[in-house]
């Protein structure tokens, strides 16, 4: 027989309580979510703001989960910053877009975890500069794909097809090692649920698909809004240069506007730039959730 004493002991987990209990909050459908962003753009009703964030709970956890490879310490903390994420996407999400509610509210958790992740990493400081935030991103996908196509992730292979130095794979690949939560270990006592099951489904959902094709949209969107910026011949090398199918060759547009190819080249040059400096102020995350972009 267990003494009082004895049951007194057992370890109290803060992330096993925290798990299930927000498995008690009822998922919205899409139209449930759109009605109370209406009422929180238009009246302020803290209400539906609650009712908003308490029912994507579980997707913070979810993108916690993934992002815990890369912070191996307190996933709580993780999904705290990520909590914080998805209040600053109550307050800036617009129901009149026409984007999903949980898919925007992602760009803005993912934007706080990985803040976190940078502001707080003692033991190895990850840097910040951007092609360091990109090998960030990119070293576990190029990594996962020389291994499907049969080739060994060592670091010389490794920095040839991300174009940086061997000695940054190495030091990126020791500062993102570390422990992992078991996805089969049970929460809580009842064995019935496990971390895994928090995670997203590996098969591509209609859902997602949904989702990748708003973000193409989203980016389609902020470049229309762009291209209202340009005129005259920066809006045509944007137009029949820059993103075109078949684009025209430097050499054509500088004989129409009378000028070299090289100069061509640097208003092109320039335009790319200010494209990409206005998608990652206007889209959260953009630099991790577009990255071939930007590349």
């Amino acid at each position: 027989m267990v003494s009082s004493k004895e049951r007194s002991l057992v370890p109290y987990d803060p992330l096993q309580i925290y798990l299930m209990e927000i498995k008690n909050f009822r998922l919205l459908t899409r139209e449930e979510e759109t009605e109370l962003a209406v009422r929180v753009r238009e009246k302020n009703d803290q209400k539906a703001a609650y009712i908003l964030v308490t029912s994507n709970l579980r997707l913070v956890v979810k993108i916690a989960m993934d992002f815990h490879r890369y912070w191996t310490r307190s996933l709580l903390d993780l999904i705290q910053e990520g909590n914080v994420g998805l209040l600053q996407a109550v307050r800036k999400f617009d129901p009149y877009r026409g984007i999903k509610f949980s898919y925007y509210a992602s760009f803005w958790i993912k934007a706080y975890m990985l803040k976190f992740i940078m502001e707080n990493w003692k033991l190895v400081k990850i840097g910040t500069t951007q092609t360091q935030r990109k090998l960030f991103f990119n070293l576990a996908k190029e990594r996962d794909k020389l291994i499907a196509q049969g080739f060994s992730p060592e670091p010389r292979l490794l920095a040839e097809r991300l174009d940086v130095k061997e000695k940054e794979i190495e030091e990126m690949s020791q500062r993102l090692g570390g422990g992992e939560v078991s996805l089969s270990a049970p929460v809580g006592d009842d064995g019935k649920d496990v971390y895994g099951s928090f995670l997203p489904d590996p098969q591509i959902g209609a859902d997602e698909q949904l989702f990748e094709r708003q973000k193409k949209e989203m980016l389609l969107t902020k470049l229309e809004e762009y291209r209202g910026k340009l005129f005259g011949k920066e809006l045509d090398i944007f137009d029949n240069r820059i993103m075109a199918e078949s684009p025209a060759t430097l050499q054509e547009l500088g004989d129409k506007y009378h000028i070299s190819r090289e100069r061509v080249r640097q208003i092109q040059e320039r335009i790319v730039k200010n494209i990409k400096n206005y998608l990652m102020e206007e889209i959260p995350n953009f630099e991790e959730d577009f990255s071939s972009f930007i590349k």
